[in-house]
């Protein structure tokens, strides 16, 4: 007789294990497609030459810059999915997404303040980073109260909501104020900014440390977020310290958003629909569903990268305008699969 521990837990790893070899495949898709291919016979010699510090052969040096590009994609994507699935647990609303509480709205007016003040790539993304903080830590004062409590849940979650609701569109003014002041030739990048685009964004540590912490915190929390979605209202008497939970699950959703949002603009749609997907194709419990959003996520913003640049190449389009043509169908779809 089997035991359901153990066939869940092996169900788990078998998941994991297939969406990582789906991660690992998108990122070989991605370094090999491009308006010159790279023939998979030449992959292992081009990977052999770069383990080797080396990219003698145009395969090599095309992996290399391709790579980087892949890399940062399925970061970003990894974060955004992740950030989705903590925003839907603390709120516990399925439409939740990272850019509902308006973080990413924050970012945006900072980086384009930059940007409009002719500043360097770095001081666009600390203006970014800076925005975004300034708007989480905004809201986590005005929504002090509903964030500690544990006991009136929905009233908290639909106030949290409002009033990021409400930031957003103040800071979307702003944006739209910058963008109608702004000399031609910078809106082009200020507007490809906006969309969400990966041309030219540096593969850089901090996202991938921000995103291994946010992991292992979500992991630790899975449980504790698995009884609150299920008892909201005893989840205190069962010993869930829901209060702690939820700024947790605020904080952590924040800076992974902001940590989105600085590497790669506003990329919409992927912290809403890969979660959605997730629970409909793996369930609801959390400590599979948050490596699996992770994972998912990351591929998915990868292909959506590699579309972009190839579909009209040499001409580049911005990821965010793919993510929401893939991403408003699937939503769609899923919506009216929940209402059956």
């Amino acid at each position: 007789m089997h035991h359901p521990a153990n066939s869940q837990r092996q169900r788990a790893t078998l998941v994991i294990g297939v969406l990582l070899l789906c991660a690992l495949a998108s990122l070989l898709f991605a370094g090999m497609t491009g308006s010159v291919a790279v023939p998979l016979a030449e992959v292992p010699d081009a990977l052999r030459q770069l383990t080797n510090g080396e990219a003698n052969s145009l395969a090599a040096s095309l992996l290399e810059l391709r790579a980087s590009r892949a890399l940062t994609a399925f970061v970003t994507g990894g974060a955004l999915a992740l950030a989705g699935v903590m925003m839907q647990a603390l709120l516990r609303n399925p439409l939740a997404d990272p850019y509902v509480l308006g973080i990413s709205a924050g970012a945006s007016v900072g980086a384009l303040l930059a940007l409009l003040l002719m500043a360097t790539a770095l001081v666009v993304d600390l203006a970014a980073l800076a925005g975004a903080v300034g708007v989480s830590m905004l809201l986590y004062l005005l929504a002090r109260r509903d964030l500690r409590g544990g006991l009136a849940l929905e009233g908290g979650t639909s106030m949290l909501l409002l009033t990021g609701v409400i930031l957003s569109s103040a800071c979307m003014a702003l944006v739209t104020l910058m963008l109608s002041i702004a000399p031609e030739g910078r809106l082009r990048s200020m507007i490809f900014w906006m969309i969400g685009d990966l041309a030219g964004a540096p593969l850089r540590l901090a996202p991938w440390l921000v995103l291994g912490g946010a992991l292992l915190y979500a992991l630790r929390s899975a449980r504790a977020m698995n009884v609150v979605a299920l008892h909201a209202e005893a989840a205190a008497t069962l010993g869930i310290r829901v209060g702690r939970l939820r700024k947790g699950l605020f904080f952590v959703s924040g800076v992974l958003t902001a940590s989105a949002v600085t590497s790669a603009g506003s990329v919409g749609f992927v912290g809403l629909i890969v979660p959605h997907a997730c629970r409909f194709a793996f369930g609801p419990d959390h400590r599979v569903l948050i490596p699996a959003a992770v994972l998912a996520g990351g591929s998915f913003l990868v292909l959506c990268d590699t579309l972009a640049r190839t579909i009209i190449a040499p001409q580049q389009l911005p990821v965010g305008a793919i993510t929401a043509i893939i991403g408003a169908p699937v939503f769609l779809y899923q919506l009216h699969r929940l209402r059956k």
